[in-house]
């Protein structure tokens, strides 16, 4: 009888040890939350129905103690399970099927010699307008014209610094007039094409320069909107980056109104929690903006991965390209990579060092 109802003992505490096991599991909360950013980085079977399902998965909750988690869905069908008929773990998931859908949208926009219309993108995939809209722009942050415009200006930006005349330039980049073009040269260049072809020749650039407790912050804005936010230790190497942007532009010092701009700035690097809300004046090139489009999206004490990033723009392959992106941003806080990490977590290179991207950070996660 002792023998008896010491087997009864470990039998009826078996569940409990595995239930406690898979709780104290960081992802089980991820499937209990049907999370989807989870889905792709881990799957989970359950025991007792032979399947094994993504984070995601709208199936009635399993018990804990039935469940077990894998790497891949290829390590749970070695483990003897089958793919749950509900949430298709063993295909992409909804989001990166949408993500490469939107990848063959963008290359077609931009092989194509004229801009396609939404009527035609639409046309092509099959699908009614609003449909194609509603997922280009959650995939890449931007509409399909806004898309079109920026690659059309990152065409035009190459072709200017090569071609012979303005006129080559426009022609070159797929303008089928010139009188088209400059009526958008503006808000493509963020100034003539003939003064951005001077290196910004006749243009106008407030700044100021400010000290803060990440060392010296540097402040500049067009007519558009704040263009550059420069960090470092030494405020003259950060006018001299300025200058080196705008070679030929006039650099004037900021007035009062201005001033008030830069404090609004250096109270968001002080305190994140006060937000920053600021007309701001992006130039870059059609995958640049994409990314930075996704860098803004990231709440302030949160980070994401250059994988993350790179998924969410629906180029998955993309991750070095991603971190050039954030290498190349201007913009600091205003674009927040600082907020993108590698993928174990860990702190990677940040354009105005590491230290200060630890800070912006951990200011961020106390606010």
């Amino acid at each position: 009888m002792k023998i008896a109802e010491s087997t009864q003992v470990k039998l009826s505490t078996k569940p409990k040890l595995l239930a406690a096991a898979t709780v104290s599991d960081p992802r089980w909360a991820a499937v209990v939350a049907r999370d989807p950013k989870a889905d792709g980085k881990f799957f989970y079977s359950v025991k007792t129905t032979g399947v094994y399902c993504r984070p995601s998965c709208a199936a009635r909750a399993a018990r804990p103690e039935n469940v077990k988690f894998h790497l891949s869905a290829a390590d749970a069908e070695r483990a003897g399970f089958r793919p749950c008929k509900r949430c298709k773990p063993d295909q992409p998931a909804l989001a990166q099927q949408q993500a490469l859908r939107v990848a063959g949208w963008c290359r077609l926009i931009e092989n194509a010699a004229q801009a396609p219309s939404l009527g035609e993108l639409a046309h092509h995939a099959g699908l009614s307008t609003y449909h194609l809209h509603r997922i280009f722009k959650s995939v890449t942050g931007l509409t399909p014209r806004a898309y079109a415009a920026a690659h059309r200006g990152k065409r035009i930006r190459a072709e200017l610094g090569r071609s012979g005349t303005v006129t080559a330039a426009i022609y070159g980049a797929g303008y089928n007039s010139s009188g088209r073009f400059y009526e958008k040269s503006t808000a493509v260049l963020g100034m003539t094409p003939t003064n951005y072809r001077a290196g910004g020749a006749n243009t106008r650039i407030r700044f100021a320069l400010a000290e803060c407790s990440l060392g010296s912050i540097l402040v500049a804005a067009t007519g558009r909107g704040v263009c550059a936010i420069l960090m470092g230790d030494d405020p003259d190497a950060l006018a001299r980056d300025l200058q080196d942007r705008f070679p030929r532009a006039e650099l004037i010092g900021g007035d009062a109104e201005f001033e008030r701009l830069v404090v609004k700035v250096l109270g968001f690097v002080e305190t994140p929690a006060l937000g920053l809300d600021l007309p701001l004046d992006v130039r870059g090139t059609a995958f640049q903006q994409r990314v930075w489009q996704a860098l803004r999206q990231i709440p302030a004490g949160e980070t994401a991965s250059y994988t993350d990033i790179a998924r969410r723009i629906g180029a998955p392959k993309s991750v070095r390209a991603v971190a050039q992106a954030c290498a190349a941003n201007a913009l600091a806080v205003a674009i927040p990579c600082h907020r993108v990490v590698r993928n174990d977590g860990r702190l990677s290179g940040y354009r105005w060092g590491v230290e200060r991207k630890r800070a912006l950070l951990e200011r961020e996660t106390k606010s």
